[in-house]
């Protein structure tokens, strides 16, 4: 009788597929963050309790935890922050670019055009609008903070990621709304040791898109035809949160 009701029980009959991490007070995040920035489900109102028989918990966390999106703010002064943006945003085509065995033979490689042109060749140019993921599989080094640095014997990072060119061409060629990676950043270590910065990143806020890091289960979406959709809480004024990211897919 309802059209949106018979769309869903279409949908839930699909392939749904969890793209974030949990996470815990042990889930690991950036080291310039004050010790004790990460407190979870702290009880803070106790069973027993005569005014009401419940518990209550508290969390407290950075916006840039676990899987997050980022928002232009973070990186530009003059960005907007999480309410300029609606949920229609991050319901997107999902497209994957895959570097997985490029990655295998060197952990610092850094996507190129090139590669993305190899995966238009294949699937069809990026959709106006999509949601385009990098997969690394860099997700399976989640939660150790030195796997996920990629940490050297000699104390270096060491992990693949966007260069400035790849990310260039997703938005000014192919008009991208959002981009997503497994990694800590957006720029693989040796593009931010190019650019003494974390340049790709830089780019994409100050051009007023959101990202989302430290994605998960890409291999277990297909490179395209899925779609993608992300919530997070409705706080003002935050530049980066938590987020809770899934893809839908045709079995």
């Amino acid at each position: 009788m309802y059209k949106l009701w018979n769309q869903l029980d279409e949908l839930k009959k699909l392939k749904w597929v969890e793209l974030s991490h949990t996470m815990n007070n042990d889930s690991p995040y950036w080291s310039g963050m004050p010790e004790g920035s990460v407190q979870l489900g702290n009880v803070i109102f106790d069973w027993g309790n005569p005014i009401l028989e419940c518990q209550i918990q508290q969390f407290k966390f950075p916006g840039q935890f676990g899987t997050h999106v980022d928002f232009p703010a973070h990186f530009c002064k003059t960005g907007k922050f999480a309410e300029s943006f609606v949920s229609k945003d991050m319901a997107l085509p999902l497209c994957v670019i895959d570097i997985t065995a490029k990655v295998k033979e060197c952990q610092t490689y850094c996507v190129t055009v090139e590669d993305i042109k190899e995966y238009e060749a294949k699937f069809g140019d990026i959709p106006e609008g999509a949601f385009v993921a990098l997969r690394t599989d860099w997700y399976v080094n989640w939660p150790n903070m030195d796997k996920m640095s990629g940490i050297a014997e000699d104390g270096s990072e060491n992990f693949p990621g966007w260069s400035l060119e790849a990310i260039k061409y997703i938005y000014e060629v192919r008009h991208a709304a959002a981009n997503g990676h497994e990694t800590l950043d957006t720029d693989g270590s040796a593009e931010c040791a190019k650019h003494e910065d974390l340049a790709c990143e830089r780019y994409v806020l100050d051009h007023g898109h959101l990202q989302v890091e430290l994605l998960c289960n890409l291999d277990k979406v297909p490179q395209a035809g899925a779609i993608v959709i992300g919530t997070w809480a409705n706080f003002e004024h935050a530049n980066g949160l938590p987020c809770r990211i899934f893809a839908i897919c045709e079995e």
